[in-house]
C-alpha cells in the first residue's frame, strides 16, 4: 500500500546541516533568525519556552521533540526568563557542544537542536503539505534518532552521508507519526489520521496518472462530494484538486530532475492527455516551461524555487 506521508519526506531529501548539545544555565534568550533551515531539538533535562512565529508559544519540558520543518524563525527562552529584552549568544565549547546563560551556575536546561537541509529543488511546495510546527511529548524513539543522527555527523565513517539521509528519513516520519492527530496542524497528517481522507490521499498517490475529479475521490472516501470538500480543504489545508496539482507537480519535477525521461513520457505519468496541457500546467506552476527546466541551485534549505533559464 503507498504510503503518502513516506514519499514526501523521501522526496524531500533530507540531509545533515548540523548538530550540537546545548547546556544552559540562569536566565537567557536566544532569537532564530538567520538559518533559514528546518529545525529539530529534543529537550534531555530541563525546560524552557519556545516561541514560533505564527503560533503560540509552548513550554518544552523533559523528552519533548521539536520540528520546523518550514524554517520558520522561533526564540527559546530559559524557564525564569531574562529581566530585560537582551539576546544571549551561545558559547562554543568545542566537539559540538555550546553553553547559554550564566557561566557560573549549574546546568539546568540540556539540549541536542539540529538543521538539516532539503536537497530536493521542489521542497518549499513539499514542506507545504507538512504541519508547520510540530510538538511531540515523551517518545524515546525520537530522542534515539536525534542521537544516532548526532553521532553519525561527528563520525567520518565510509557512507556517513548516506546513512545520515537515511536517519533524518525516519526522523522526519516518526515525528509526524508520532504527532497525535488532534494536535496535528492542518496537513498532510491531519489528513491521514482521518481515515476517510486517508483513503482518498492514498489513492492520489498510488495512480497521479488517473484524471482523478472531486466526485471520484469522494467516492474513494466514502462521503458526499461536498462533505469530502469541506472536511478535506479544513484538514489538509488546501482544496483536493490543489493538493493533487501540487503532488504531480513535484513528482513532475523529481522526474525532470533525475531521469531522460521525455516530456511526453512525463506528462502521461503524472496525469496529463498530452505534452502540450502537461507543459501549459508545468509552465504556469514553475514559470519555465518542461523542456528548459533544470532544477535549481538551493541555499540548504531548499527554498529557492528559480528555475534556470538555460536549455
Amino acid at each position: 500500500m503507498t504510503d503518502p506521508l513516506a514519499e514526501v519526506v523521501s522526496l524531500l531529501q533530507p540531509g545533515a546541516g548540523y548538530f550540537k548539545m546545548v547546556a544552559a544555565a540562569g536566565r537567557w534568550r536566544l532569537r532564530r533568525t538567520e538559518y533559514g533551515q528546518p529545525f529539530y531539538g529534543v529537550v534531555l533535562e530541563g525546560r524552557l519556552h519556545l516561541a514560533v512565529d505564527g503560533h503560540p508559544p509552548v513550554v518544552l519540558e523533559e523528552g519533548d521533540f521539536v520540528l520546523i520543518p518550514a524554517a520558520l524563525d522561533f526564540t527559546m527562552t530559559s524557564f525564569e526568563p531574562p529581566l530585560d529584552d537582551s539576546h544571549s549568544v551561545p558559547e562554543a565549547l568545542g566537539n559540538s557542544e555550546f553553553r547559554l546563560g550564566s557561566p557560573d551556575d549549574a546546568v539546568d536546561m540540556r539540549s541536542l537542536v539540529g538543521h538539516c537541509v532539503f536537497a530536493s529543488p521542489d521542497a518549499s511546495l513539499l514542506v507545504s503539505l507538512l504541519p508547520q510546527f510540530l510538538h511531540v511529548r515523551n517518545q524515546r524513539r525520537l530522542t534515539t534518532l536525534v542521537q544516532l543522527v548526532g553521532e553519525e555527523s561527528r563520525a567520518r565513517l565510509p557512507a556517513r552521508d548516506i546513512v545520515i539521509a537515511r536517519l533524518l528519513e525516519v526522523l522526519f516520519i516518526e515525528a509526524l507519526r508520532s504527532l497525535p492527530a488532534t494536535d496535528a496542524l492542518p496537513g498532510l497528517v491531519r489528513g491521514l489520521a482521518d481515515e476517510r481522507l486517508a483513503a482518498a490521499l492514498r489513492r492520489m498517490h498510488e495512480d497521479p496518472a488517473r484524471g482523478w475529479t472531486v466526485p471520484q475521490l469522494a467516492s474513494e472516501a466514502a462521503l458526499s462530494r461536498s462533505a469530502f470538500f469541506e472536511r478535506f480543504q479544513r484538514a489538509v489545508g488546501v482544496a483536493p484538486m490543489e493538493y493533487l496539482l501540487t503532488w504531480r507537480m513535484a513528482l513532475a519535477k523529481d522526474l525532470l530532475k533525475r531521469t531522460n525521461a521525455s516530456v511526453s513520457d512525463i506528462a502521461l505519468r503524472v496525469g496529463y492527455s498530452s505534452a502540450s496541457t502537461f507543459s501549459v500546467a508545468f509552465t504556469r506552476h514553475t514559470g519555465v516551461p518542461p523542456s528548459r527546466y533544470v532544477a535549481p541551485v538551493t541555499d540548504g534549505a531548499g527554498v529557492d524555487e528559480r528555475p534556470a533559464e538555460t536549455a
